[in-house]
């Protein structure tokens, strides 16, 4: 087994596809620094598995893929392929040939394939483990790791031998059985737990069943017992109403005659009402006319008296104003502005006068400076000629010469700047004409790019909104059938509370009556409960056409035996009026709030005849109070008459509210339905919108996509052309600077040689060296500074008439101003005189009409008091005559109700029997599910008592009936009582519980069974792996400390080195120590060796470890870097021996291991990033070396 060939695509500098086919033997990678040779080394640990970025030299493990240059771009992913000879069958895997090949994305991603065949990391690591090559990657020795396979611990070195062993793929899976083992003891303990408790469990639920057998024997004797007192008392309390319902007719007849008399009183007493009420609103009238005079009478006089005081206060105003009088003269105001404007003229003329001598004092003054300045110079140029000559003239020749050397060096130079600067404006200038036309053909693209971009927009605004429009109706049609299905559940379920059990439903099921009343009765919503309460025992039943039909009904029940049913006579005719008498707010009548066919109608309003629908109990008790005729029902379903009320909670709702609750549920049903038919089309139209949108957006996509990749690719010819104008652009600006720089050393190069020449000829000319006179210079300076304290005081002078003009033409401004103020105040005043003056007279023309008004007034309010006091007598009469009515009706009223009290006690007495019977009914039928006559038919005192059996009783010995007998019963209802009372709690599901309690028992014991032989199978998979691990690692490390000392040995001639475990006693954890003595020293300790001596060491322990376990390759990174050649001479007699067993692939700068090589690979770097490689077999060109060295 050997590495066949290595493909690298796009992998750090490879950034083309590199195929490097590998033979057996050494083979030799060379090349300079940073040409790419470690990027073969990383390729090879990449392809096999390794995940550390920072192992492969990088921040992350994208940083694998070529980054690109300046003149290449990046790349989206890199690829290796690793092809291994596996015709020796080392490898677990039917194929003579296996590539294994690793593909990193931009985005992270990373794919495995082996034959092309996507697969796992861990199915790699898996196939190379087998062969000695592990995750450790100790086939690969990078550069810096032999000192760090002396750093590491000894823990970390003894992985390098299990790796070599192969012995990392028992421990992974004794790993994975522990991991199995944890879970597992977790679940058994679970288990276990759960266990115990059902267990501890079962104990007290199974006496609990015990007392639930018990307890049945027991309830049974307790219910029959109670059920025959309850019939017993049903009966009785039947037998007596049946006695009390008698002679009421006297008591009726008299009550009707007092309500005759009542009738008549009240006929006179409404007649004298309505005159009464026909002459209020004369009176009402009187009485408004009265108040509106009195009213305006007082409106009257007091607008007299405001219009008086409002024209006192006007003459009171313009006293004041007169006695004030005016301000200050605007005549006199203008006068004085005038005044100083006068004074401001001449003061400007004055200013005018003192610019034109400070103008003449600078100009004197600049004069006298300049001469001043040209006197000093010339003195100075004399002195320096002096100077010059005392110092030579050979000197100052010389200094001339050399300037002018300098100047014509510069004038050079600057030519062939000027040159090269041509040249660079003439590179800008193609480069610009190239870029000018790229970014025209980009600016055509980018037009139409815009119009792609709008039309992209457009397709995804249309997507998005015929996406939400899909969504919402989906939404819609969701809600839809979710209510839908929630009313229809809803209908189903009260269905079955519809059906009925009773003999009605036996009645129904046979068609011999029209329908129930709850079918054929339609009732306002919310007087649902309220009408079942009033309807009472006719609520539940069934309706059939005539007396003779009801009749028939009974006798089916009957003859079949189906039990008890109520049956109600429609009424043939127009329904009965609800009621005359006035409600108060929020009652209504029954009747009104019911409605059916006519004749059903009929029946059902002759049983409202009388009851109202109040809204609380308040209001119920006080209709009841006043008109005990009426029954007040409330909307609770509490019953209020006058001589019983009926009601509190109901267990259940009645059929009339099932009913409509069944009828609004199903037209809800019915209204989602079509609500969802609606939305199913909105849904499907949506739907297709979306896939023609789609189309679109397609489209739209695929040009954008093609505009896109012809921009990318314009715009990268533009980057490199802006690249090329910005490195022109810095060339030409540095010639320039460098062009200025040489400009302007020129510049005071014959700056400074005309001064020298100037200074020469000056010292050539001259004469003498008499020292030149400074009088005229003296002089000149004192006039010059005399001069300019002249110009100071004209100056001052200036500044101080022109504040004071400034000051002159502020007051005239003012003084302007106050007249103009003063003369409109005086306007304003003059106007509020003449708006007084018209004030006044409206307000004295309203004084006079006001006080003629008030007479008309008072005349007319005289009239009306007189009617006012007629109004009031007629009254008067009026409401006597009503009051003795009124007494008279009262008095008949009081000697009816007494009669209507005696009625009533009669009847409360008979309803008191009534609410009884029904009470013992409707607990029969509550309490045990009973019916009452099937209670009175089964349970009655004529029926004989049977025995009922106990769990321990013998079924065949059973005593005889016995006859009721009350006392007996009640004796034996106490008894089962108090047996039932000794027994305590009942648990009435004990029974089911233990049973279930029970077989869930048995299956966990089952489990926990399971899980303890899971365990031991588990405890004997660990013991096995460590079994193994300690053989295999015990065997690699005999012979890797044999093979350590030879190698050692020959690496150190002379010196002792030995390999040994620091706990020999543990071989499973036991570390690994390296002892190192080179010849000629006593220390052992590593870090005390040189960096050669540790490299040596390093690679004794790999070797011996290589030579001990060998793998099929092994990977050398520069590892013989710090070695001399005795040293280097000694390893690569090591990788020659190793040759025979193993592949090398060395990466090597040392020609010496180049010559020992059987394959050479160069690797190269160009100017554009990008490694290239070239390969040579050394068996091809040894010959010719021979036959040359021959």
């Amino acid at each position: 087994m050997y590495v066949k060939s290595l493909t690298l695509k796009g992998f750090k500098s490879f950034a083309s596809a590199t195929t490097m086919k590998l033979e057996p033997g050494i083979t030799c990678i060379v090349g300079p620094n940073g040409s790419g040779k470690s990027n073969v080394v990383d390729a090879l640990a990449w392809v096999m598995g390794e995940q550390g970025a920072k192992s492969l030299r990088g921040g992350k493990m994208e940083d694998v893929i070529f980054a690109g240059t300046p003149t290449r771009p990046a790349l989206g992913r890199a690829e290796v392929s690793l092809t291994i000879d596996n015709s020796d069958g080392a490898l677990p895997i039917d194929y003579t040939e296996v590539t294994i090949t690793r593909t990193m994305f931009k985005g992270g991603g990373s794919d495995y394939s082996i034959n092309g065949t996507s697969c796992r990391l861990l199915d790699i690591q898996e196939l190379l483990s087998d062969s000695g090559i592990g995750r450790e990657m100790h086939v690969i020795v990078g550069q810096g790791q032999l000192d760090a396979v002396l750093r590491a611990t000894p823990e970390e070195r003894r992985g390098f031998i299990e790796e070599a062993a192969g012995v990392l793929k028992h421990r992974k899976r004794k790993e994975k059985a522990l991991r199995k083992l944890e879970q597992m003891e977790g679940n058994l303990t679970r288990v276990s737990d759960l266990t115990t408790e059902i267990r501890r469990q079962l104990g007290p639920l199974g006496r609990q069943a015990e007392t639930a057998r018990k307890a049945a024997t027991i309830q049974a004797e307790v219910r029959d017992s109670r059920l025959r007192l309850l019939a017993d008392d049903l009966v009785q309390l039947t037998n007596t109403l049946e006695q009390e319902v008698a002679d009421e007719t006297a008591l009726l007849e008299q009550q009707k005659r007092v309500q005759e008399r009542l009738v008549v009183a009240q006929r006179t007493l409404a007649e004298l009402e309505d005159e009464a009420q026909a002459a209020a609103p004369l009176q009402t009238k009187v009485q408004d006319q009265w108040f509106t005079l009195s009213s305006l009478k007082e409106r009257v006089e007091a607008t007299a008296s405001l219009a008086a005081e409002r024209v006192r206060l006007l003459a009171d105003d313009d006293a004041h104003e007169q006695q004030q009088g005016s301000g200050r003269d605007p005549e006199k105001l203008r006068q004085q502005a005038a005044a100083a404007r006068e004074e401001l003229a001449q003061l400007n003329q004055r200013i005018e006068q003192g610019r034109a001598a400070l103008e003449e004092a600078v100009q004197r003054r600049a004069d006298l400076e300049q001469a001043h300045a040209a006197e000093q110079q010339r003195l100075t140029k004399l002195a320096r000629a002096a100077a010059d000559r005392r110092e030579g003239l050979a000197k100052l020749e010389g200094q001339v010469g050399a300037r002018r050397s300098r100047i014509e060096a510069g004038e050079a130079e600057l030519g062939r700047m000027s040159v090269n600067a041509k040249e660079v404006a003439d590179r800008i200038t193609a480069i610009e004409r190239d870029h000018r036309a790229l970014e025209s053909t980009v600016a055509q693209d980018e037009e139409g790019e815009e119009g792609l971009d709008a039309a992209y927009e457009a397709a995804q605004e249309r997507m998005e909104t015929a996406q939400q429009d899909l969504e919402t109706a989906r939404q819609q049609f969701a809600e839809a059938e979710k209510e839908r299905t929630t009313h229809q559940a809803r209908v189903e379920a009260l269905e079955l509370s519809l059906t009925r059990k009773d003999g009605a439903a036996h009645l129904l099921e046979r068609g011999a009556v029209r329908g129930s009343i709850t079918e054929l009765l339609r009732v306002e919503a919310g007087h649902e409960a309220a009408i079942a309460a009033a309807l009472g025992w006719a609520a539940d039943a069934v309706v059939v056409d005539d007396l003779d039909a009801g009749a028939q009904a009974l006798g089916r029940l009957r003859d079949d035996d189906a039990g008890r049913a109520t049956v109600l006579i429609a009424a043939p005719g127009s329904p009965a009026a609800a009621g005359k008498a006035d409600l108060p707010d929020g009652s209504r009548w029954a009747a009104r709030v019911v409605s059916a066919d006519d004749d059903v109608a009929s029946a059902v309003a002759h049983l409202l005849t009388g009851v109202a629908l109040v809204p609380d109990v308040d209001t119920a008790k006080t209709l009841v109070a006043q008109d005990r005729s009426v029954v007040a029902v409330t909307p609770e379903g509490d019953v209020f008459a006058s001589g019983y009320v009926r009601g509190g909670s109901s267990s259940a709702p009645s059929l009339l509210e099932i009913q409509a609750a069944v009828d609004e549920s199903r037209a809800k049903a019915e209204a989602a339905k079509r609500r969802g038919e609606q939305a199913q089309f909105a849904v499907e139209k949506a739907k297709n919108a979306v896939q023609e949108i789609q189309v679109d957006l397609d489209a739209a996509l695929d040009r954008l996509n093609a505009s896109d990749a012809r921009m990318a690719s314009v715009g990268e010819q533009l980057s490199r052309l802006g690249q090329g104008l910005r490195n022109a652009r810095s060339e030409q600006e540095r010639l320039v600077q460098a062009q200025a720089t040489v400009e302007q050393n020129l510049a005071t190069a014959r700056t400074e040689l005309a001064d020298l020449e100037q200074r020469l000829a000056s010292a050539q000319d001259e004469p003498s060296e008499e020292e030149p006179t400074t009088d005229e210079r003296d002089r000149l300076a004192a006039e010059a500074a005399a001069a300019r304290s002249r110009e100071t005081d004209v100056r001052l002078g200036l500044r101080t008439h022109e504040e004071q003009a400034r000051s002159i033409s502020g007051r005239a401004d003012g003084l302007e101003a106050a007249a103009r103020s003063e003369l409109e105040a005086r306007e304003k005043a003059k106007a509020r005189r003449e708006k007084r003056a018209r004030e006044a007279a409206t307000a004295r023309t309203v004084q006079g009409a006001a006080a003629e008004l008030a007479q008309h007034v008072a005349s007319a309010l005289t009239l009306a008091t007189a009617r006012r006091a007629e109004a009031d007598r007629e009254r008067t009469v009026r409401d006597q005559a009503l009051a003795q009515h009124r007494k008279d009706v009262t008095a008949i009223g009081d000697e009816l109700r007494e009669l209507t009290d005696t009625v009533h006690r009669d009847e409360v007495a008979r309803a008191q029997q009534r609410l009884r019977i029904e009470a013992l009914q409707t607990k029969a039928v509550e309490e045990h599910g009973v019916d009452p006559e099937v209670l009175v038919e089964e349970y009655g005192p004529h029926q004989l008592i049977p025995h009922i059996p106990g769990p321990d009783d013998d079924p065949d010995d059973q005593p005889e009936p016995k006859p009721f007998v009350r006392e007996t019963q009640e004796k034996r209802l106490r008894s089962a009582e108090r047996k039932l009372g000794q027994l305590g709690r009942v648990n009435p599901l004990a029974l089911e519980e233990f049973a279930a309690l029970e077989e869930r028992h048995k299956f966990l014991v089952e489990q926990l069974k399971d899980l303890r032989t899971s365990k031991r199978d588990l405890l004997d998979i660990v013991d096995e792996v460590d079994r193994r691990v300690e053989e295999a690692f015990a065997s690699a490390f005999e012979d890797t400390a044999r093979q350590f000392e030879g190698v050692f040995g020959r690496l150190f001639p002379g010196g002792e080195g030995r390999l040994v475990l620091t706990d020999p006693d543990n071989m499973l954890t036991t570390g690994l120590e390296v002892e190192a003595r080179p010849p000629g020293k006593k220390i052992k300790r590593l870090s005390l060796l040189s960096g050669g001596e540790r490299s040596l060491v390093a690679v004794a322990l790999l070797v011996s470890i290589f030579k001990a376990r060998p793998s099929p390759f092994y990977i050398m990174d520069e590892v013989e870097a710090a070695l001399d050649d005795a040293n280097l001479g000694r390893l690569i007699t090591l990788f020659e021996e190793l040759r025979d067993s193993s592949q090398l692939i060395v990466i090597t700068h040392q020609k010496r291991t180049m010559e020992v090589a059987d394959a050479l690979y160069g690797i190269s770097m160009r100017g554009d990033g990008v490694t290239n490689v070239v390969s040579q077999r050394m068996s091809d060109v040894r010959p010719d070396d021979e036959a040359l060295g021959a």
